[in-house]
Formats: structure tokens, C-alpha cells, sequence
């Protein structure tokens, strides 16, 4: 790095402030943001693949479907970084085809096809798209007690997804087989060697450095097959409305819509736990600026030919593993995705990465996820046990879909719906707790918001009894994402 770009830096991050406007070198852009796309392509393509598979499409659509998420993803992730106006949270957050739409969208095209899909994708986005900012407020009931606890089961929910990659992937021929485990326990073992040993850059790069040494690994003994990267058109541009136009059906944009409050509620947390990390401050604003790129994206992704849009966790792991804060980083890993998009044979070269390979990296990335959430619970006063059966009980709740993952299917759609998700589950569970444990059991004047004050590590809010800060408890800090709720 030159001594011009070092003081460039400086410049920058003296005149922001803010750990995420750093700019790097173009090469340092180039690779973290690779490191990036590496880490969540799996995910990007797995919904297009599930989905397009339930609406019986032939092999060309299903790589136009996955062609169009990859395309919209890097659309999406680069709104989300760099910002345009009120869009956009301008964090390095990574966006992507979201999950936890995928059983709704298999339900509705198994029976219509994907028109009905896309029709209540557009509705259920407009939705949501206006919601953003009362939506948003809601950032003030989200102390560490809270953040910490749904960071914490974002990381635990992750992690089956880890183990299923480690194994080769649902549906693999050799599912579970000991070659599998053991492309996924060499690319973790290549990960912790460099990072004890090697510092620095180096030690930065070491998921994708143990990605590339897995997968070259795997291609030598013939685990890795590249065979088809050649197969099909170099270069396509996303056709508009491939599969025809919407259609528009009340129950569907009923079941859409209450996914897109699910997907708010992850991105919401995922833009919580990026500022805990970042060591930024994220208010109300931000978070709404956040959503409101989330639910731009999702609208118009239908049009392209895909499906909504929602934060990657699993990134923000990789933030938190390499330390790397540059909302830029991230920004030219969206341009990458668009690049996939607009490149098939580029996005073809990517997939023959064997997920079994990605499962060993998935293990460090999503427990890192989960680790981030414990060190932000770590600050959170335990003394008269209250926040202990907040955790407690948020995070056992949460993770029943991992554990019991037909525990939710005797309750209403809607409510299933929102349970099957462990992360919004844990969110409300510990939204509602924090509450009534900690904002309605302290005494207010009549006619006051319970809420009107942005809490402390404790839920508790300033001026209460028992809140730090005061008399009885001075000197405690908060949180850079509780110090925003105050700002604002």
C-alpha cells in the first residue's frame, strides 16, 4: 500500500469516523470481496435449485433462475453497501436469495407455478417496502439482552446447514460418506493452521485460502468435478419476465407476506449484529434505510426472474472472523455477483466447489456467528436472574427448529410460518420478555411509553430503578448499538 492510499485512509476515516468507510487497495477489494461470495454462493443458489425443482422447470430454466439470484443478489448487496438516498444501510452487509422463503415458495409452485410466486413476492415486497420504517422503530427494544441472544441463535440456526454441506450436500450419492467429512475436516484444519500460525492479511484470508486448497485437494482425487464448465453460454444477460407474467392470488400474497416479516426480522437482527461487530452506531434510521434496500430488492427481484432478498448471516461471521469492516469490501463482492450473473461460465466454475468443502468453512464461519452473540451477552448484568431467563428461554425456543423440527406443523400456517424460523422466533420471544421483565415490571408515570427511553445492557431503561447510570450503579457503558437507540 502506498503512502498516498495510507493517508487517503487516514483521511477518510478520520473525516466519517466509521470503521465501515475504510477503502482499501483494489486488490485487497478484489480478494475480501471474493472471500465473500465464496462463502455465501452455496446459499445463493440453493432456493432457485429447491424451488425451480418443485415447479417441475427443465435444466435451462433452473440455471436462468440461479443465473437471475445470483445477478439480483449482487444488485442487491451493492445497494445495500454503497446507498442511494434513504436506501440502504450502508454496512457490509451481504444480500442474497433468502431461505427462509423457500418451503412457502414450494408450496404455492407446486400447486401454480412460479407466476403465482412472483405475483405475491411483488405484493408482499410493496408491503413490506412501506413498513420499513415503522418496522425499523422497533431497533429501541433491542439491547444486548436481546441482540445477543437472536446473534446467538443466528449462529446456532446456521450451523445444521454446515453439517449437511460437511456431509455432501442433501440428496449427494455419497451423503455422509467418511470422503466427505474429510474434505470438510481438511479445509477446517487448513483454516485453523493459518490462522494460529500466520497473522495479518494471511491469517485474514484463511477461509479462502482453505477453500481453494480443499477444492484443488478434492479435484486431484476426483471429488471435484469441473467437467461442465464449459457447457452452455458464456455470457447472458437475466431475460425480463422469462417465466411470464405474474399472477396475483390472495392466499399466496397472505403466506408471502407474512415471510417478508419474517425476512424483516432477520435482516433487522442481521443489521444489529453487523453494527456489534463493526462497532458502529445503528439506529432506527439506519435499520430502515437497511430494510428498505431489503425490500426494494425483494419487489423487483420477480421481474428478473427471482426470488426475495434478505441479509446473509453467514457473512456477517466472516466479518467478525477476518475483522475486515469495509462496507467497500463488500460492495465489490456485489459486483462479482453481478458479474456471475452476467457470466454463467464464471458462476458454473463456482459451483463445482464441492459443498463438503464449504461445510468445513461453514463450521468456523456460522460458530463464529454464534460466538459474536455470547461475547455480546457476555455485558449483560445477570444479578437478580431475570435476563438469565430471558436468554434462557429465547434461546431454547429458538433453536426448536433445529431440534424438533416438526414440533410447529399441528399450529396455523401463519404461525408455523413464522416458528419455523428459529431466529424471528427467538426474536420475538425475547423482544416480548425483555419487555414485560424489564420495561413494564419498572415503574412509570401514568401516560408515559414504557419504552421511551433506549435500554441498557440490562433491557432496563435510563431513569428506572435498578437502571445503570444512575447513582446506584455508576460508571457502566453501553453498547455502540445502545448508545444509537440513545442518539436517536
Amino acid at each position: 500500500m502506498s503512502l498516498r492510499t495510507r493517508a487517503a485512509n487516514r483521511t477518510s476515516r478520520r473525516t466519517t469516523g466509521r470503521p465501515e468507510d475504510e477503502k482499501l487497495p483494489v486488490g485487497q477489494l478484489l480478494v475480501y470481496g471474493t472471500q465473500h461470495i465464496l462463502t455465501m454462493y452455496g446459499g445463493v443458489i440453493a432456493p432457485p435449485l429447491i424451488v425451480g425443482g418443485a415447479a417441475g422447470l427443465s435444466g435451462t430454466d433452473l440455471a436462468l433462475l440461479v443465473t437471475a439470484g445470483l445477478f439480483i443478489s449482487g444488485l442487491a448487496t451493492v445497494l445495500q453497501t454503497i446507498g442511494i438516498g434513504p436506501l440502504g444501510a450502508r454496512l457490509p452487509i451481504v444480500q442474497g436469495i433468502s431461505f427462509a422463503s423457500v418451503s412457502t415458495m414450494v408450496a404455492i409452485a407446486s400447486e401454480g407455478g412460479l407466476r403465482p410466486v412472483f405475483g405475491s413476492i411483488i405484493v408482499a415486497g410493496l408491503i413490506g417496502l412501506v413498513l420499513s420504517s415503522f418496522f425499523a422503530k422497533l431497533v429501541r427494544f433491542f439491547p444486548p439482552v436481546v441482540t445477543g441472544t437472536i446473534i446467538t441463535v443466528i449462529g446456532l440456526s446456521l450451523m445444521p446447514v454446515a453439517f449437511t454441506w460437511a456431509q455432501g450436500g442433501a440428496g449427494a450419492a455419497d451423503f455422509g460418506s467418511m470422503g466427505n467429512i474429510g474434505f470438510a475436516g481438511l479445509t477446517l484444519l487448513i483454516i485453523l493452521v493459518i490462522s494460529r500460525f500466520f497473522q495479518g492479511a494471511i491469517s485474514r484470508l484463511s477461509i479462502l485460502i482453505g477453500i481453494v486448497i480443499g477444492t484443488v485437494v478434492a479435484a486431484v482425487v476426483g471429488k471435484a468435478d469441473f467437467s461442465g464448465v464449459g457447457e452452455g453460454s458464456f455470457v447472458a444477460l437475466p431475460p425480463f419476465m422469462h417465466f411470464g407474467s405474474p399472477t396475483f392470488e390472495i392466499g399466496a400474497i397472505i403466506s408471502m407476506t407474512v415471510v417478508i416479516v419474517v425476512i424483516m426480522t432477520e435482516t433487522t437482527a442481521d443489521i444489529l449484529a453487523i453494527g456489534e461487530i463493526v462497532e458502529t452506531p445503528v439506529d432506527s434510521r439506519r435499520v430502515a434505510d437497511g430494510l428498505r434496500a431489503d425490500m426494494l430488492s425483494t419487489t423487483v427481484a420477480p421481474f428478473f426472474g427471482t426470488f426475495p432478498a434478505s441479509a446473509f448471516a453467514q457473512n456477517v461471521g466472516l466479518v467478525a472472523l477476518t475483522r475486515i469492516k469495509s462496507r467497500y469490501v463488500v460492495a465489490t463482492g456485489g459486483l462479482i455477483l453481478v458479474l456471475l450473473g452476467l457470466l454463467p461460465v464464471v458462476g458454473r466454475v463456482v459451483a463445482a466447489i464441492p459443498l463438503s468443502v464449504l461445510g468445513g468453512a461453514g463450521i468456523v464461519l456460522f460458530g463464529t456467528v454464534a460466538a459474536s452473540g455470547i461475547r455480546t451477552l457476555s455485558r449483560v448484568e445477570y444479578g437478580d436472574g431475570l435476563n438469565l431467563v430471558i436468554v434462557a428461554t429465547a434461546i431454547g425456543v429458538g433453536i426448536i427448529p433445529i431440534a424438533a423440527p416438526a414440533f410447529w406443523d399441528a399450529f396455523p400456517t401463519w404461525f408455523a410460518t413464522i416458528m419455523h424460523s428459529g431466529i424471528s422466533a427467538a426474536a420475538i420471544v425475547a423482544v416480548v420478555l425483555n419487555l414485560v421483565f424489564n420495561h413494564f415490571r419498572a415503574g412509570t408515570r401514568p401516560g408515559a411509553s414504557v419504552a421511551a427511553a433506549a435500554p441498557d445492557e440490562r433491557g432496563v431503561a435510563p431513569g428506572t430503578p435498578d437502571a445503570p447510570g444512575t447513582p446506584d450503579a455508576p460508571g457502566t457503558s453501553q453498547s455502540p448499538v445502545t448508545r444509537s437507540h440513545s442518539e436517536h
